[in-house]
């Protein structure tokens, strides 16, 4: 047993946080922008752009006491 005791995910530190929020944003509007290149009405271009939604929203989970 151990007596260590967890209290939910990790946080990231700050900067690192900002970091990969902006990272992740910058991401997401690429593979959007790439997504509607595609074709916005093909499987494809919704793929890559949902990807990019999900890029852009990843550090919105990431809990930053």
């Amino acid at each position: 047993m151990s007596d260590r005791h967890d209290s939910g995910p990790r946080t990231p530190p700050v900067r690192r946080y900002h970091v990969l929020d902006r990272a992740s944003k910058i991401l997401g509007v690429v593979l959007i922008a790439t997504g509607l290149h595609l074709g916005g009405g093909t499987p494809a271009g919704l793929t890559v752009a949902a990807l990019g939604v999900a890029s852009g929203l990843l550090t919105v989970l990431i809990n930053r006491q």
